[in-house]
């Protein structure tokens, strides 16, 4: 389901191609709010009975159909992640940006307990694969492009791309210790929120690969022991309902670089449009030059 033309994407033309998205898909635009701004635009729709993704470019069509493949086969499966909403065809493309409508999981957000993470992130990597194929994970793929649309100095450039050269080399030598499967791919308490209920559902489901279930497990252990934004309890509680502390692995540290590389360039993007995320980029890519304290990161 298409409809033609194409735009600058900032947030107030992600919202206008959102209204047109509604009107495609019969959903009645009140009272949109905007949530996130980066790969995706997310939008609060009728305070927040919908919850709206609107993809940043024509790239990211391929992973959103993906995406709703996937939360087709969770729901098959009874796990409990993100539902679709609205009997059209999912997504809508607008402009050449794919739009995907989602229920909203309660008012505002909030957040799962670092033990019901850890239990849903085990029950996701124990499911068996879904009758489709996923890609392998590739976590340089998206680094150039981010790089070269980021309004950022020359010199962070040239550093965050030398950076990721070296970390592709030393991933290519990494032996995982879990075996390969089904990845969300950005696993994390910002996409683990109860419902109205008060029951934990994973959402953000256009990253699910295939690869090493190290990766699912490094945002959370980072959150604590890099960034201090969860408590030693808080990531015992992690540890216990998935049963392995990826710390412990020995390539934790080099998934750890690519990890914060990629926060890096993800944030980057916004960089043009908001001066507090070019400051952050800034001073995150000092503490990398200097080897300091990642404590003063501040999230986004």
């Amino acid at each position: 389901m298409t409809t033609s033309e194409r735009t600058e994407f900032d947030a107030d033309a992600a919202e206008d191609i959102l209204r047109k998205a509604c009107a495609v898909a019969d959903v009645d635009p009140d009272g949109i709010e905007i949530l996130r701004f980066g790969d995706h635009a997310v939008f609060r729709i009728d305070g927040g009975r919908i919850v709206s993704r609107v993809g940043r470019s024509p790239d990211r069509l391929s992973s959103v159909r993906r995406e709703v493949a996937v939360a087709r086969w969770l729901a098959a499966e009874g796990y409990p992640a993100a539902r679709l909403v609205t009997e059209a065809e999912q997504p809508v493309v607008v402009e050449g940006h794919p739009v995907t409508f989602w229920e909203g999981l309660a008012d505002g957000e909030a957040y799962a307990g670092t033990g019901e993470m850890g239990e849903l992130l085990r029950r996701l990597h124990e499911l068996e694969p879904p009758p489709f194929s996923l890609p392998p994970l590739r976590p340089f793929e998206t680094v150039p492009q981010r790089l070269e649309r980021a309004a950022i100095p020359d010199a962070t450039r040239a550093y965050l791309g030398s950076m990721a050269e070296r970390l592709a080399a030393e991933y290519d030598y990494l032996r995982f210790l879990l075996p390969a499967g089904p990845l969300h791919g950005d696993f994390n308490v910002g996409n683990v929120l109860h419902d109205g209920a008060g029951y934990p559902k994973v959402i953000d489901l256009d990253g699910f690969v295939t690869g090493p279930r190290e990766w699912d497990l490094m945002q959370t252990a980072m959150y604590y022991d890099s960034f201090g934004w969860h408590t030693e309890a808080e990531y015992a509680d992690f540890v216990v309902g998935y049963g392995f502390d990826v710390r412990q692995w020995s390539g934790y540290a080099v998934l750890r670089s690519v990890r914060e590389l990629l926060m890096i360039t993800w944030l980057s993007q916004n960089a043009g449009a908001n001066p507090r995320a070019a400051e952050e980029v800034e001073r995150r890519v000092e503490t990398l030059r200097s080897g300091g304290s990642r404590r003063d990161w501040a999230p986004f």
